[in-house]
């Protein structure tokens, strides 16, 4: 059974930033692509508006935060795209240090 995962994070509020971010995200590396897939990571879409983001991930029986986190740690290129991609993200203000994608919580769902 296939699960859903919302997480959020802003950018920087820099037109010239947001749109870098934008054009990376158009041909994200193919080593972020295998290391989403080899987590479990069935479908993952970003979404924006203005600097606020809403990611939300389609995850398998595999998946879970803590692997994930440990395999990124142990992989140069993630770790590589992690820390260019913290030039244009910024920590919400709940964030703990170092924590960037916070999961959000789901307050509604329209049941069929």
């Amino acid at each position: 059974m296939n699960r859903r995962y919302c997480l959020t994070l802003d950018l920087k509020g820099d037109p010239e930033l947001i749109a870098e971010y934008k054009r990376y995200h158009k041909k994200i590396w193919p080593e972020i692509t295998a290391s989403l897939k080899s987590a479990g990571i069935e479908d993952a879409e970003i979404y924006l508006l203005g600097t606020r983001m809403f990611m939300i991930l389609e995850v398998d029986d595999r998946f879970s935060f803590d692997a994930k986190a440990e395999a990124d740690r142990n992989n140069p290129k993630v770790r590589e795209w992690e820390e260019l991609m913290w030039n244009f993200q910024q920590a919400l203000p709940q964030a703990k240090p170092g924590e960037k994608w916070l999961l959000m919580e789901r307050i509604f769902k329209l049941e069929q």
